[in-house]
């Protein structure tokens, strides 16, 4: 089997620890994207889903940062953050070593990976988690693309990854399902902290629905760092997602939340 399922979304914090700080009707509009993301998400019966996240220093520090990471462990915990403050409950996460480790061994073959047995996921997949497995059921094969610290892989090596992945979703008999999460626009932990980009945001997605990989590859970090914040490095999700993906993009849901400090994001792939 292959793909039966590609899409993108947010995985801010505040989506779910500031919800209650929101304007209700904001708040609702959110959540019910991000509901709606898993309800489609489910209707495809995946037996598996990688979500590839940007991983925010919890278990990869400067001193061992591989450009990308897979887990290889029959479970995870999460969140690693303080559950009261992220408003998710800490709990087990059904992994799937044998299908991960068929994966990284066919994504060997073109791109260096790293993988991990041992990974407390952080908000960036347990936020999509959330709303997307509600029951925590399904099976989870976390993947990580560095996005914090510098020297970043290439766009271009963001794709490669993708196409990795594709190529080793192809081989296996599972049905499995992709998720990309992250920004887009943000500067969070900073004092800029709030701010958005709306326009370069609607711009890049844009370029994802159209998935013109070009378009995609064609910025540079230090423009991403200017119009995007350091957050905006996190690009490197949703372009791998369209290189795994193939297809055409559908937006559902990109609006600027301050309160959340993203533009909140939701979109769907084609899978051909």
């Amino acid at each position: 089997m292959s793909l039966v399922f590609a899409g993108v979304c947010s995985h801010a914090p505040g989506i779910t620890s500031r919800a209650h700080l929101a304007d209700p009707q904001v708040k609702d509009a959110v959540h019910a994207a991000m509901n709606r993301l898993g309800e489609q998400l489910r209707a495809a019966t995946p037996d598996a889903v990688i979500v590839v996240a940007a991983e925010h220093f919890a278990n990869f520090f400067m001193n061992n940062m591989p450009s990308f990471a897979i887990g290889i462990a029959d479970a995870y915990e999460g969140p690693i953050e303080d559950p009261a403050w992220l408003g998710i409950a800490r709990r087990e996460v059904p992994g799937d070593a044998a299908l991960s480790l068929r994966l990284v061994t066919e994504v060997m073959q073109t791109v260096d990976v790293a993988y991990a047995e041992e990974w407390k996921f952080d908000h960036g997949i347990m936020v999509p988690l959330h709303f997307l497995t509600p029951e925590f059921a399904t099976k989870i094969i976390p993947v990580n693309i560095n996005c914090q610290g510098p020297p970043l892989a290439p766009l271009h090596r963001a794709w490669a990854f993708g196409e990795a992945l594709r190529r080793a979703c192809d081989r296996a008999p599972e049905r499995i399902a992709i998720i990309g999460t992250g920004g887009i626009s943000h500067w969070p932990a900073t004092p800029d902290s709030g701010k958005i980009n709306a326009d370069w945001d609607r711009e890049f997605m844009g370029r994802w629905a159209r998935n013109d990989k070009a378009a995609m590859l064609s910025y540079t970090d230090a423009q991403t760092y200017a119009d995007g914040g350091q957050g905006g490095f996190e690009i490197r999700t949703f372009i791998a997602i369209a290189a795994a993906a193939r297809g055409q993009g559908n937006v559902q849901f990109c609006e600027p939340v301050p309160i959340f400090a993203v533009s909140c994001t939701t979109a769907t792939m084609e899978v051909i």
